[in-house]
């Protein structure tokens, strides 16, 4: 929790206005107690006993009542006005430095937070620091500001009953601290359950078709209300602990105010204490017992909001495994080669794994080139895009672009260079346009069809009637596979990159449009470093370099002629896809 509260530091300005409205507020609430004894004791009883009205001292006093009531209406008005605004804003800067952070994070982040409980962390806990941070800014100063001062008046109304407030806050405090350690680690548990449910409403939501082709509704169903149904039973047990305090309070609030007219009666018998006092003592005792009835609810608050900001300080404190050197550290590129990239001995490991993913990989891909890599499912073709990408950080070894190792320049300057097209096709609500240019903002219309057309695009877009206009729903999902995959080449050929990187992005293509795809590619992009990873044999068979993995380690390396010669597993493959 100190470490969000630098969130507050902003509003300084807002905090400190509002410890001058809580302040009037607190005045206006201790004054106007001992202007109503007044009126009491030296007013109406007065006029009674002397047979004397005491209309003008009277309405003279409630003038001064009627002022200070509204005195602190209005501080109360503005305490309401600036505390949900000092909250909120706390709450928006949270939100966008955890996004940032997020944004910040590499693969091996990703792996340790799952996307559910981010999204948890980003809203649901969020939201619960903020509720507490707006109860508190008005609560944690007003409530022991107003008690300190009602016991204060109190004791100056009749020292004699003082242990009745003393016992009440006795007893509040007792049931408070019964309370706490018995909801804490509930809380705790519901926010990873949060987590879960999330996480099954996500698979579910993302996964709805394949779990309509095996029929596996009722299942899911099940998972969910599973989930759900603990959700459920540990809220119902908070509730029903909560639903405990506020009556409890409200009963030692009433026992209260009784015992005080008992009490005080006894004393008003034996001449010790006059009746206005006693109402007095009476309002005091309730404002004392009402600031610890606030700390209270704050402090029933605390124990969530403290997980909460637990979860987020998590999230805030996770360095980023992949981090840009030092600007004195960064080194310029060669631009003599102009997209040369060069794996050197490369070797890496994920974390918590027994073996390497990939082991002693080199090779070279030059511009104008295009170099391929297939191999079996799982042997670590994907693992060496992501490497290239700097998603991960190799183990030994090192990546250079144009002379310029991969950790010793910045991601952004790095991946500028690179346009890249992941196995499924990721695209983002909004025109196809939108998408397209997503890379490369300042792209023009021009460019924007030319990629389009070189990614063999440019025919859907036209049976459409809004053409790059047209709608492109969330994840792509207006779209066909294919077409998904058509508009993210396009979008990586925008930014007009030197280095190209296809990770089996022509699995959902027809051979026809793969074909036309390939050579529109070597037409038009003649000059960037290609690397296309492949499970088709027909996709790379062109290549002028095509690399053989297995196992993690390159078992060969040449042309399509060369490796059937040479490679037995590339000719198994290709003998397998019947592409000898």
């Amino acid at each position: 929790m100190s470490k969000l509260i630098k969130y507050l530091k902003p509003y300084w300005w807002a905090i400190l206005l509002t410890l001058v409205f809580l302040m009037l507020e607190v005045l206006a609430g201790l004054y106007l107690p001992t202007l109503m004894a007044t009126i009491i004791d030296n007013g109406i009883i007065r006029g009674v006993v002397e047979n004397t009205p005491q209309t003008a001292y009277i309405l003279q006093t409630g003038v001064v009542m009627l002022g200070v009531a509204l005195m602190g209406g209005a501080a109360s008005v503005g305490t309401g006005y600036l505390a949900p605004r000092i909250s909120a804003g706390a709450a928006r800067d949270l939100r966008k430095d955890l996004f940032i952070k997020v944004e910040s994070f590499s693969q091996m982040e990703f792996d340790t937070f799952s996307a559910s409980s981010l999204i948890t962390r980003c809203t649901n806990d969020v939201t619960q620091v903020q509720q507490l941070a707006n109860m508190a800014t008005r609560m944690l100063f007003f409530a022991p500001i107003m008690g300190a001062g009602a016991v204060i008046m109190a004791l100056n109304q009749s020292v004699a009953m003082s242990w009745i407030i003393v016992l009440a806050v006795i007893v509040l405090l007792g049931f408070v601290f019964a309370i706490v350690p018995t909801v804490m680690p509930r809380f705790r548990i519901m926010q990873g359950m949060i987590d879960k449910l999330n996480k099954i409403a996500r698979e579910t939501l993302h996964g709805l078709m394949v779990i309509r082709a095996f029929g596996t509704q009722q299942h899911e169903k099940e998972r969910f209300d599973e989930s759900n149904k603990e959700i459920f039973d540990i809220s119902l047990f908070v509730s029903r602990v909560m639903a405990v305090v506020f009556p409890a309070m409200s009963l030692i609030l009433g026992g209260t105010q009784l015992l005080v007219v008992w009490v005080g009666a006894q004393h008003i018998a034996a001449a010790d204490l006059q009746i206005g006092d006693m109402m007095a003592f009476m309002q005091y005792s309730v404002s004392v017992i009402f600031a610890f009835m606030m700390l209270s609810m704050v402090i029933i608050m605390i124990p969530r909001a403290l997980v909460s900001a637990g979860r987020i300080s998590e999230v805030l404190a996770t360095e980023p495994v992949i981090q840009d050197p030092d600007k004195n550290s960064i080194k310029e590129f060669d631009t003599a080669t102009n997209g040369v990239v060069v794996f050197d001995n490369v070797s890496f490991r994920y974390p918590k794994a027994e073996v390497d993913a990939v082991s002693n990989i080199n090779f070279t891909a030059s511009p104008g080139k295009m170099t391929a890599i297939i191999g079996p499912t799982g042997v670590g073709k994907s693992t060496i895009a992501h490497l290239l990408l700097r998603f991960y950080d190799v183990t030994t070894g090192s990546i250079l672009m144009d002379g310029v190792d991969v950790r010793n320049t910045t991601q952004a300057e790095w991946r500028k260079k690179i346009g890249y097209v992941p196995q499924k096709g990721q695209l983002i609500a909004g025109t196809i346009e939108y998408n397209i240019r997503y890379g490369n903002p300042q792209a023009t219309e021009e460019e924007v069809a030319k990629a389009a057309e070189i990614a063999q695009a440019m025919p859907f877009i036209q049976e459409n009637a809004e053409g790059m206009q047209t709608e492109i729903g969330q994840k792509g999902g207006t779209v066909s596979g294919g077409q998904r995959q058509r508009l993210s080449i396009a979008r990586a050929l925008a930014t007009n990159p030197q280095i190209l990187i296809f990770d089996d992005s022509f699995s959902a293509l027809d051979y026809k449009t793969d074909a036309e795809l390939r050579r529109a590619l070597k037409e038009n992009v003649g000059n960037a470093t290609v690397i296309i990873i492949a499970q088709r044999v027909g996709t790379i068979r062109n290549a002028d370099q095509i690399i053989v993995l297995d196992e993690g380690t390159i078992v060969g390396k040449g042309t399509h002629a060369e490796l059937l010669e040479t490679c037995s597993a590339y000719y198994e493959i290709a003998l397998s896809q019947d592409a000898l």
